[in-house]
């Protein structure tokens, strides 16, 4: 006769405690950096998706693995370290609209709190090629980060990478859908290289040493090199 089965007993609470413990331990993501932009090729290009282009180029400076579409976050992940820290690399798939559903998503997954995210984004309200980092503070009108604060708060950081105004508000949908200019090129690549050589900077904590070493490494067009690191003039609507 065949032996009866016993039910298994369930884990405690306790138990499954210390094993996400240890598996944290072993190497659980410390933090989360998200790029915002929009999917598909024909927005790869796009001056709204400079936040993917940041992410991309942090990823490959970093080793990180390739990026693969995992629905759970709505979104496209890639993993990896920078410096001893084992991070989490995040592009939504959910239009730029959307993008705290994915954010929001990666983050609860991980049980990371909303000071342990790095979002990387577009700002128009910057000259092109000037990059401003805080942990904090409002939205300025950018539809992505609105959606990011509704689903975590807005305790979290963010790096506003300048990609200029039009100078018209009625012109400002073409500006930001349509992609970067050859001139452009002048600007955004020294810029992206220097956001990730600057990067460790911010991973610790100090923005204002992280936007000085960028502003030294490539200073916005036209701008005093002396003077590239400082704040927005009064006035300004770029904070963020």
């Amino acid at each position: 006769m065949p032996r009866r089965r016993q039910p298994r007993k369930a884990r405690s609470r306790r138990t499954a405690f210390f094993r996400r413990s240890r598996a944290a331990q072993g190497g659980a993501p410390a933090r989360l950096l998200a790029g915002l932009g929009n999917p598909g090729a024909d927005a790869a290009r796009h001056r709204h998706n400079v936040g993917f282009l940041a992410l991309d180029a942090l990823a490959a400076a970093h080793g990180f693995g390739s990026f693969k579409r995992r629905t759970r976050f709505h979104g496209e992940i890639a993993e990896g370290r920078v410096g001893d820290e084992p991070v989490i690399a995040l592009k939504p798939q959910t239009y730029m609209n959307d993008s705290g559903r994915a954010v929001g998503a990666a983050m609860r997954f991980h049980r990371l709190a909303p000071d342990a995210v790095i979002v990387l984004h577009d700002e128009v309200d910057l000259a092109a090629g000037k990059v401003r980092a805080k942990c904090g503070g409002g939205v300025a009108g950018h539809k992505g980060l609105r959606s990011i604060r509704a689903h975590i708060g807005a305790d979290y950081w963010r790096v506003r990478i300048g990609i200029g105004h039009p100078g018209d508000r009625d012109r400002m949908t073409g500006h930001v859908l349509s992609n970067f200019g050859a001139s452009d090129r002048t600007w955004l690549d020294p810029t992206l290289d220097a956001i990730v050589d600057a990067f460790p900077l911010l991973m610790a904590g100090d923005a204002s040493a992280f936007m000085s070493r960028v502003a030294l490494l490539a200073p916005p067009p036209g701008s005093n090199p002396a003077q590239a690191g400082g704040e927005s003039p009064p006035g300004s609507s770029g904070g963020v």
